[in-house]
C-alpha cells in the first residue's frame, strides 16, 4: 500500500497529480515532468535529512496513485499532504493509505501529532477529515497556529491528529478475539 519515494514512480505521477481535480491542491506543484523529477530528490533528500516524511501511495496491484507526506516536522508533529489520482478518489485508497501511515508515523517513527491544514473551499477533503472519529477540528484549541496558517486572509481549516486519540480509536475499533469474548462471558 504504501513505499518510500523513489524516481522510477515520477512519470506514473507526475500523470496522476497534473489532472485538474488534483493539482490545485498539490502542495508540491510540478510545471512540468522535470520539475516533477527535481522536487521528488528534494523529497528523497529531505527524507534522509529527517524533514519530512513521504511514501508513494500504491493500488492493490503496486502501481502508483498518491502520495502522503508529513511535511513540516517539529517537536515530533508535522502537517500531512496527500493526493491521490483522480481516477482513484471515492475507492478507500485515502483511508487506507492514511492507516498505514499513522500506523509508521506514530507507533516506529514516534510522532506525536499530524496537524491537516485543508483549504476552506476544498469540501471534499474537509467532509472526509470531518469523518474520521480520531480527528479534531482545532481553528480554537490550536488558535495560534491557526492564526498563522491563515495570515494571508480566512484560507485553511485546521484538524488535529493526536497519537492518544488515534490509539483509543483503534483499540475500540479491533474486534475482539474469541478468547478475549469467551473470557468476558464466563
Amino acid at each position: 500500500m504504501l513505499k518510500k519515494r523513489d524516481l522510477y514512480d515520477s512519470r506514473e505521477l507526475y500523470e496522476l497529480m497534473t489532472h485538474p481535480d488534483v493539482f490545485p491542491f498539490v502542495r508540491q506543484k510540478a510545471y512540468s515532468y522535470e520539475e516533477f523529477i527535481f522536487i521528488t530528490k528534494q523529497t528523497i533528500e529531505a527524507e534522509e535529512q529527517g524533514q519530512l516524511i513521504s511514501r508513494t501511495i500504491l493500488d492493490e496491484w503496486g502501481t502508483p496513485i498518491g502520495t502522503i507526506s508529513l511535511f513540516d516536522i517539529i517537536d515530533n508533529a508535522g502537517f500531512l499532504g496527500t493526493w491521490l489520482g483522480k481516477s482513484y478518489h471515492g475507492k478507500g485508497y485515502n483511508q487506507a493509505a492514511k492507516a498505514a501511515f499513522f500506523q509508521e508515523l506514530f507507533y516506529e517513527i514516534g510522532i506525536e501529532t499530524v496537524f491537516m491544514r485543508i483549504r476552506k473551499e476544498n469540501i471534499r477533503s474537509i467532509k472526509a477529515a470531518e469523518k474520521l472519529p480520531y480527528v479534531i477540528k482545532a481553528n480554537e484549541t490550536r488558535k495560534t497556529l491557526y492564526e498563522q496558517l491563515n495570515a494571508n486572509g480566512d484560507i485553511y481549516d485546521l484538524y488535529e491528529i493526536p497519537k492518544d486519540l488515534y490509539t483509543f480509536h483503534l483499540q475500540w475499533s479491533t474486534p475482539e478475539s474469541d478468547t478475549e469474548s469467551h473470557r468476558l462471558e464466563a
